[in-house]
């Protein structure tokens, strides 16, 4: 059954895979340069379109859709209603996309050590 995001509906089901490395597998789901940031901000608790898409970095709103519709798909997000009572939909993190905390963790603690000019964001 599929899951409809902004009235386009996503195929449910695992998309194929490149081969069976595990460091494939995983950079086939978040190795670009924007879905770690979606995956960051909703550990900072945003959940909704619009504060996706005002993060810093300004990810365009076209690449943002893809990526969300990408993380329904693969389980690391599940859509919900959003908490204002409003008609439109929140997005949060599942057990499976909660698991991506150390990794975030360890690149953040990677890229403050690295370069003195970083900080964390909030």
């Amino acid at each position: 059954m599929p899951v409809t995001h902004r009235n386009r509906n996503v195929r449910k089901g695992p998309p194929s895979k490149r081969s069976p490395c595990p460091v494939a597998f995983s950079l086939d789901i978040f190795g670009d340069r924007w879905t770690l940031l979606v995956i960051r901000d909703l550990f900072f608790g945003r959940t909704r379109f619009k504060e996706f898409a005002a993060s810093p970095e300004g990810i365009p709103t076209n690449i943002l859709t893809d990526r969300l519709e990408r993380l329904l798909a693969r389980g690391i997000i599940q859509q919900m209603p959003a908490e204002d009572g409003t008609k439109r939909m929140a997005y949060r993190l599942t057990k499976r996309g909660k698991a991506l905390g150390p990794i975030l963790k360890a690149m953040r603690d990677w890229g403050l050590a690295s370069d003195k000019s970083t900080r964390v964001l909030a």
